[in-house]
């Protein structure tokens, strides 16, 4: 019996779900493990997308500087972050001068892009599920988090994305009549994005108070933060895609398509959660300026 596409969808969207969901709880290695999963399947794809333009970003320096990041981000040295980035940047420009092809300059901006864009800032997860693990506790190499808080961080901010993309969805079906970026994604409307918005910081006002005890102003300024840079970061993708001339980033996912279609709206939601969250809610943000004054 053939399965419908819908139903492919929903088993898939639970199995994709759940996974993150034990991850984010479990914190260290398997986070690590669903981190760089995403990371290496969403570079090939990032990768594949930008030859249909005539680039050749470099596939496995982009995958070797985000295992490098990712190493940085498991034993949460933020002193090691200026070094890696200096180094992986090197390993563009040695990669392409030595090995590259033409376009020269287009090959070493698309591969620094891509460690950026597919690795840096998705690994931003694992800086997320470390707040509050104030003493985290190593066996040998195997990593515990003595906190939930980062997990319900991150929780938080998966399940507000979730929402805003439904809510976009829905609200531009039912009532969207202007267009919000129409070169780039013809049906996205501005309705669609008020509606998403709107619901994202409903939710994220509810779950941070009642679960999370986290002031109500941050509970607002962090739903609008998650809406606003969801968005984006699905603009993002339709850009480059578009600009590609690729319609989906794969079909490696039933249903679904590719991880970077199912991924977009994280990518720039992540570090900015995690940046808001240590820099505003951890530490008094007006003191770290003095500080440096």
């Amino acid at each position: 019996m053939q399965i419908s596409k819908s139903v492919t969808r929903l088993i898939m969207g639970l199995i994709i779900g759940f996974s993150a969901l034990f991850a984010i709880l479990a914190g260290g290695l398997p986070l690590v493990v669903l981190c760089l999963i995403v990371v290496v399947l969403g570079a090939k794809e990032y990768s594949n997308i930008l030859e249909h333009k005539g680039f050749l970003p470099s596939y496995k320096i982009i995958v070797i500087c985000s295992l490098l990041f990712a190493v940085i981000a498991y034993f949460n040295r933020l002193d090691l972050i200026p070094l890696a980035l200096t180094v992986s940047t090197f390993m563009a420009f040695m990669w392409v001068l030595f090995r590259g092809k033409q376009p020269y300059i287009a090959n070493v901006a698309t591969t620094i892009l891509g460690f950026v864009y597919c690795g840096w800032f998705p690994l931003h997860l694992i800086f997320l599920r470390d707040i509050g693990c104030c003493d985290t506790v190593f066996d040998g190499l195997i990593k515990y988090n003595t906190s939930m808080e980062g997990a319900a961080y991150a929780i938080l901010m998966l399940l507000s994305v979730i929402l805003t993309d439904s809510f976009c969805y829905y609200a531009g079906v039912q009532f969207g009549k202007h267009k919000l970026a129409e070169v780039i994604s013809p049906n996205k409307t501005i309705e669609g994005a008020i509606g998403g918005t709107l619901m994202c910081v409903i939710f994220c006002f509810v779950f941070g108070v009642w679960a999370l005890n986290l002031p109500w102003y941050h509970t607002l300024v962090l739903g609008l933060l998650i809406a606003t840079f969801a968005q984006i970061g699905d603009l993002c993708e339709s850009m480059i895609k578009r600009d590609a001339g690729v319609k989906d980033s794969s079909d490696i996912i039933p249903g679904h398509g590719g991880f970077m279609d199912r991924t977009d709206s994280y990518i720039l939601t992540i570090p900015v959660v995690y940046y808001y969250l240590q820099f505003f809610v951890q530490n008094n943000f007006i003191d770290i300026i003095k500080g440096i004054l």
